[in-house]
């Protein structure tokens, strides 16, 4: 199983294939409007517009779960994030990434570590980096930012 068996929502509800994806480094983000890791968002885009003529995507999936740090509607937050990051990378419709109702990408998401066992969501903005194959080749905390990590998307998109 890898990344491409999947199908998520858009933003209008519609159902996405990742298979749309397939052969394109992905970074696979939680995301919340009002957490003090929101001002990623800022180098989340700027690695966005570097990075995605070259085969880079960001999949954005905003998450409440988290002291309801993503209040709002998707339009809201999709708002937000345009007005005030100017992001033009993917965002998904709201999901769960942990408990019983989580999304099925990422009840697979948490178990891709070396124990095949989950790993659970800790809070927003944590990030998985995927590679060309579908595959789960890293996983950053929310306190590692996006610069931190540019040289591991980097290689993966030169292979």
């Amino acid at each position: 199983m890898n990344i491409y068996d999947f199908k998520v929502l858009n933003q209008n509800g519609e159902e996405v294939s990742l298979e749309e994806y397939r052969g394109k480094v992905l970074l696979i983000v939680n995301t919340a409007t009002k957490c003090g890791f929101t001002p990623q968002y800022e180098a989340l885009e700027a690695m966005y517009e570097e990075l995605k003529d070259k085969g880079f995507e960001i999949l954005d999936f905003p998450c409440n779960q988290f002291l309801h740090q993503a209040p709002g509607s998707d339009e809201d937050i999709n708002s937000f994030c345009k007005l005030k990051y100017n992001t033009k990378f993917t965002r998904f419709k709201k999901i769960e990434v942990k408990g019983d109702n989580a999304d099925p990408l990422y009840k697979w998401l948490i178990c891709q570590n070396e124990k095949r066992k989950p790993v659970s969501i800790k809070w927003n903005f944590t990030k998985f980096l995927i590679n060309k194959n579908g595959e789960v080749v890293a996983r950053f905390g929310p306190m590692v930012k996006p610069l931190k990590f540019m040289d591991d998307v980097i290689a993966e998109l030169n292979k």
